[in-house]
């Protein structure tokens, strides 16, 4: 009986983390949904800022750069706090890869040029 009753409750405490991992997981992703307002360090003015939206569509993050002239973002991942992407760019791929703390994202881009800091504060919803 002792037994029965312990796998039991393996079972449901293991049921239960599975559940508040996902949970936790769809947070994120739902919580990067909106427009970012970035700054990128060390590259030249009229690529040091800009906007970047993140959307739901059909159970899918999708994500763009800018406003008028959007560049999807390719092989978007979110898992955990960790945004990654890449971007065509003037006949080069960019990856960037970027931290969740809240409404900031934090990271890198890489490009055949180097490595450049990014950082993006979340725009309230309108």
């Amino acid at each position: 009986m002792k037994v029965k009753y312990l796998l039991t409750m393996i079972l449901a405490v293991t049921a239960l983390a599975a559940t508040v991992s996902y949970a936790a997981d769809l947070k994120t992703a739902n919580d990067l949904i909106g427009t970012w307002k970035y700054t990128v360090s060390n590259v030249p003015p009229e690529y040091e800022t800009g906007v970047m939206t993140f959307e739901q569509k059909d159970d899918k993050t999708t994500g763009y750069l800018g406003q008028q002239e959007r560049m999807e973002m390719k092989e978007l991942s979110v898992d955990q706090g960790k945004v990654t992407f890449k971007l065509d760019f003037q006949g080069g791929l960019l990856t960037v890869t970027m931290t969740q703390d809240g409404d900031k994202l934090s990271g890198t881009i890489v490009s055949q040029d180097g490595e450049f800091p990014i950082t993006a504060v979340k725009e309230p919803a309108k």
